[in-house]
């Protein structure tokens, strides 16, 4: 088994400051976007996919998790602005994107954002996806590796068993569920449809991901495989397991901080991050 942490992560963890240790248990508010270089919808697949970019330099895609938008990111793009060319995106039906009738699936979703690159003129990035951010990532890692250099995919999941059973009851997790359905009436074009858009894509959820074993074995892209210390929706077992799937993958625990570690530690995560891409 490769090592939980390498020393860099290992040093942040013991130079934590005391009044971090319950940082886990809440999800601060995300700080405005910077002002973007460009921002628009893109039509791909029979959607209105909203995007924006900001900075210059060698490209970084930046994929949320599910119920969320774009915005959550705005620690990440802050800071990597600096020296990249950083892309956000609203996945569909979610934020300011629209949505059709078709079922939610995990390949037409990679389609939607390999559209958005090409709508773009981007050919490779590198990919940093949370929770069905990260599942995505790994979809487009295994059908399209040549649009990607790195991966970094956080509290991903590659069958559904690896969810914990008991995420419905987390507090935390039943906040950001509240706070993205606030998020979603002010952002969404239907903003009155947040429950039907929450059935459709539950109806994901319900069967997928459910790749195999050896499908996951395939990925050639350099991949980091995170989570938080305190992952309220993956199961470790299931991250370590993803891990030792992919060839040569690094997996990174975050320490001290949950599902929702971008908004929680950003300084770290965006090290992180930085730690993977630039290297």
């Amino acid at each position: 088994m490769r090592p939980l942490l390498s020393a860099a992560f290992a040093v942040l963890a013991l130079s934590l400051p005391a009044h971090a240790e319950d940082r886990w248990l809440s999800i601060p508010e995300a700080p405005p976007m910077p002002a973007p270089a460009s921002t628009g919808k893109a039509p791909v697949n029979g959607i209105e996919m909203y995007y924006a970019t900001y900075g210059a330099g060698d490209p970084v895609l930046l994929i949320h998790g599910g119920l969320g938008n774009a915005d959550i990111w705005s620690n990440q793009v802050a800071d990597l602005m600096k020296d990249h060319l950083v892309i956000v995106a609203d996945s569909r039906g979610h934020g300011r994107s629209t949505r059709t009738e078709e079922p939610f699936g995990y390949d037409l979703m990679a389609s939607d954002y390999l559209a958005l690159l090409d709508y773009l003129k981007i050919d490779k990035v590198d990919l940093v996806g949370w929770s069905d951010g990260g599942i995505i990532g790994l979809d487009i890692a295994m059908s399209h590796p040549e649009r990607l250099d790195h991966l970094f995919a956080q509290a991903a999941n590659i069958t559904t068993d690896g969810v914990d059973p008991k995420v419905g009851e987390n507090a935390v997790f039943s906040a950001y569920i509240e706070r993205m359905a606030g998020d979603y009436v002010k952002l969404s074009p239907t903003p009155d449809q947040f429950d039907s858009f929450v059935a459709q894509i539950s109806g994901m959820w319900a069967s997928q991901p459910n790749w195999s074993d050896d499908q996951v074995k395939a990925i050639t892209v350099p991949t980091a495989v995170v989570t938080g210390e305190y992952d309220e929706a993956v199961l470790r077992a299931h991250t370590e397991k993803i891990a030792s799937l992919i060839p040569g993958a690094k997996l990174v625990i975050l320490p001290q901080v949950s599902h929702f570690a971008m908004l929680q530690a950003p300084e770290d995560y965006t090290a992180a991050v930085r730690a993977f891409i630039d290297n």
